[in-house]
């Protein structure tokens, strides 16, 4: 891991912090942890199943640590595993034996990730009642499994997705408008099959919700078509979006087209979602490894949402009443924050959430001493870039002007990562193969 900080025990200790959160999230330890084995019996949480009953075993999955959860899994499997199909986000793949691993597009979905859904769907499809299918689950499940509904094209979707994106949507909101346009997401993979679904699942959502994960693809789904129309109309996409999408979201409306398949339906008898890892475990990583360093940790959230800027405003205030009182703790400390913000993108800049929250905390911090504050991606990628976050502290934006950046400018313009690259502060992890949000932290030695 390579971090912009030039204070070396600055950067080792922020290093440590960020290791601690990402091993305590490791897909391969999150399923050993969950799933084990006696003889023939597999127990999932309180479920128990007994592979002797199963004509087929089976493992499909999609998302950034689902390689790495399937190597797990069929390592526990053994020769019981008949076989498997995984899609993961381009370079997030691991060996596997009996799974194959395939590469798609995130954030955009691509046609090789159409491609892969097509021959994943059809898999589950051919499974019988008397067969058991493993479902991995984390994030990025949604773009990578692009599996457009009847009438709509992969175009369409990715248009959709890149206004979305771009608006300033929740991830909730986002895939409420996904599950209404997928032949896979909103209950509707769980649906394609007869077979027992047990969904082993790294949730990246605030508050585990089953429905939001990957978009729900073994979960009973909550919202409707009229729900994903008002969520267009609330970032004035309606009129933006292709005529098919909204021709087809009329038709939902109006109930000519299939809804995703509800809570108290009969077919979720057979399915078993388990949530074997999330972003709270990695902010009490965080927390401990901070602690056994000397340092006063102070959990704020694990539901951090919002527009980025403003939240390194919350960020901002706290560095200053530490600074100025000690307060809300003492010195040394950590105040760490888990969560997934969002980014109004209204400029032409090129970054992500992670680094929008380092730059504008930059400026809030402009000048106090010994204080940095650093936001992190847990899958390793920040928005459309190389970056997993950055770090900033109380002489970035000194630093910038010296070399002729306005920090505000550059903000207003949606435009962190040329401006890291140029002042130095990225964080740089490579794919880490988990996904469980973001970290934030500040840290006043």
């Amino acid at each position: 891991m390579r971090i912009g900080v030039r204070q070396p025990q600055v950067r080792a200790f922020l290093a440590r912090l960020l290791k601690a959160g990402l091993a305590a999230v490791d897909p391969v330890c999150a399923v050993r942890r969950s799933v084990k084995r006696v003889g023939p019996v597999i127990q999932v949480g309180r479920n128990q199943y007994d592979l002797r009953n199963y004509a087929r075993v089976v493992t499909v999955g999609a998302g950034k640590a689902a390689a790495r959860m399937g190597a797990a899994l069929e390592n526990l499997l053994g020769n019981r595993l008949g076989s498997g199909l995984v899609v993961v986000k381009y370079g997030y793949v691991t060996e596997t034996r009996m799974i194959e691993v395939l590469e798609a597009g995130h954030p955009l979905p691509d046609r090789s990730g159409q491609k892969a859904a097509e021959r994943l769907l059809g898999l589950v499809r051919e499974l019988a009642p008397n067969d058991l299918l493993f479902v991995l689950l984390s994030g990025g499940a949604s773009s990578l499994l692009p599996m457009p509904a009847a009438g709509l094209t992969l175009a369409d979707k990715q248009e959709t997705t890149q206004l979305l994106l771009r608006s300033g949507a929740t991830i909730r909101e986002i895939n409420t408008v996904r599950k209404h346009l997928s032949a896979i997401k909103g209950g509707r993979l769980a649906a394609a099959t007869p077979a027992r679904v047990v969904s082993l699942i790294l949730s990246d959502v605030i508050g585990d919700d089953l429905e939001v994960i990957g978009s729900g693809p073994t979960a009973p789904d909550q919202t409707t078509y009229a729900d994903a129309c008002r969520i267009l109309r609330r970032y004035r996409l309606r009129a933006a979006v292709p005529a098919r999408v909204r021709t087809r979201l009329t038709r939902g409306v109006r109930g000519t087209e299939e809804e995703t398949p509800k809570p108290g339906s009969s077919l979720f008898r057979r399915v078993q979602n388990h949530i074997i890892g999330n972003n709270g475990a990695a902010v009490e990583a965080v927390a401990q490894a901070a602690r056994q360093s000397g340092f006063r940790p102070l959990v704020l959230s694990t539901s951090l949402i919002g527009e980025a800027k403003e939240a390194a405003k919350v960020f901002g205030a706290i560095a200053r009443e530490i600074v100025a009182s000690g307060r809300p703790v003492r010195r040394p400390t950590c105040v760490i924050a888990g969560g997934e913000l969002t980014v109004t993108v209204r400029g032409k800049g090129q970054g992500g959430r992670a680094q929008e929250f380092a730059l504008a905390a930059a400026i809030e911090i402009a000048g106090l001493p010994r204080v940095w504050i650093a936001a992190f991606a847990t899958d390793g990628t920040d928005g459309p870039t190389d970056a997993a976050g950055a770090v900033v502290h109380g002489q970035t934006v000194a630093r910038a002007q010296r070399v002729g950046l306005i920090p505000h400018e550059l903000l207003l313009e949606n435009n962190a990562y040329p401006f890291f690259r140029k002042v130095g502060g990225h964080i740089i992890s490579g794919p880490t193969g988990t996904n469980v949000n973001d970290l934030y932290l500040l840290i006043a030695p």
